[in-house]
């Protein structure tokens, strides 16, 4: 639990260093043009050889830990790319040591403990993260459809039962996905709304019918919506999302999280929620999803239009309280602009993202962690429609 907690605080200070590759950069004042298939493509190939060991997918910057979700984003990106080789690597280094001794989850941050060993880190390492869950049982039904392999569906189905048991709880009569098997039980529910996933939640459904996956989608939204629109820690709210938020299991009120270390902020966490409810109106049309990056982003492209930036952490209520600037950020928010503000996120794009590709290497910034890595990865995927439904093949 310790490291859960503390690894925002980990994360922040990554961020802090991160704005000097913008300035440095030696591509800041060029435009640049790439195709973006070629793009997509040829950063995977320097990405696995910079990030990915016999399916393990390391994370240089944290000390050289492994998480569920970094091998989460391993396997979604080969198969979309349609990698087997590399999905088959990730996936049986991901069930051989992330796995858990007694269900079907994964522990979330694995590595090299203060014993020398390798296995997961203490104070919490076993624990699950329900993001890494569901985007791992994503990546496997769209590998089952991709490759025509059933193999991936029969894996998948312990996982989601699992994932529904563990990481699945109820408040008023509704059904929520928590942040995590450590997240459920007492009287507040933990939520990380970024975690909230619509469209792999309705992909669930078809597949496993033991389960009502469809229920989490109704109060998903609401958390969405209102987590924005409730004061929480601040005086007022701005629409966005916060990292993390408790759940009032007798009222139904959302508040602050106590845990220390778990903020209201938008910024590491938060910031990938444009992106899972972009997908949920690209996949299904949902009409809440429009409406909800629509009327909550607002204060996102107010301030880029006055700033021409976006800083690494807006406070909940608005305020710039990080200066720096973050690739994730803008790779992520393009789930908002390329919906809503097209044109801004052809600006966005071109200034912000495709200008850290160097066509020499091959390659995004090198010098960029992982995280940054995979999410300039997936928002040049979205914002050029390479992001398919697999299940659907659409």
């Amino acid at each position: 639990m310790k490291n859960i907690i503390g690894i925002s605080f980990i994360v922040l200070a990554i961020g802090l260093l991160l704005f000097v590759f913008y300035r440095q950069s030696p591509y800041s004042k060029v435009t640049r043009t790439f195709s973006p298939y070629s793009t997509l493509a040829s950063s995977w190939i320097r990405y696995k050889e910079q990030f990915v060991d016999n399916g393990r997918v390391i994370d240089h910057s944290q000390g050289g830990i492994t998480t569920s979700e970094g091998q989460s984003y391993g396997m979604l990106r080969a198969v979309w790319v349609d990698d087997k080789q590399a999905f088959d690597e990730i996936w049986q280094w991901t069930k051989t040591n992330l796995k858990r001794p007694n269900d079907d989850l994964f522990g979330w941050r694995w590595g090299q403990k203060s014993d020398d060993s390798y296995g997961f880190m203490d104070e919490g390492g076993i624990n699950t993260a329900s993001d890494g869950d569901t985007d791992i049982a994503l990546a496997l039904i769209f590998a089952s459809k991709r490759w025509n392999d059933d193999r991936y569906i029969d894996e998948v189905r312990p996982v989601l039962e699992d994932i529904w048991k563990l990481e699945v709880d109820q408040a008023q009569g509704k059904n929520y996905l928590v942040a995590g098997n450590w997240a459920k039980g007492g009287d507040k529910l933990i939520l990380n709304p970024s975690y909230f996933a619509p469209y792999a939640w309705r992909i669930f459904a078809d597949v496993d019918k033991a389960w009502d996956w469809n229920s989490l989608i109704d109060p998903a939204y609401e958390v969405l919506n209102n987590s924005g629109k409730e004061k929480l820690n601040r005086g007022y709210a701005v629409g966005l999302p916060p990292n993390w938020v408790a759940l009032n299991k007798a009222n139904g009120q959302l508040e602050s999280p106590s845990f220390p270390g778990l903020n209201t902020d938008y910024s590491f966490d938060a910031i990938r929620t444009p992106f899972r409810i972009a997908l949920d109106y690209k996949w299904f049309n949902e009409p809440r999803a429009l409406d909800y990056l629509t009327n909550s982003y607002k204060h996102l492209n107010e301030y880029y239009l006055k700033n021409n930036r976006l800083p690494t952490t807006f406070a909940h209520d608005g305020a710039d309280i990080d200066h720096n600037e973050n690739p994730s950020m803008y790779a992520t928010s393009l789930g908002y602009f390329s919906l809503v503000h097209p044109e801004t996120a052809s600006k966005i794009y071109q200034d912000k993202i495709i200008k850290l590709y160097s066509g020499d290497k091959d390659t995004f910034n090198p010098d960029l962690p992982y995280y940054e890595q995979n999410w300039l990865w997936f928002g040049t995927a979205l914002h050029n429609d390479f992001l398919v439904n697999l299940y659907s093949n659409e």
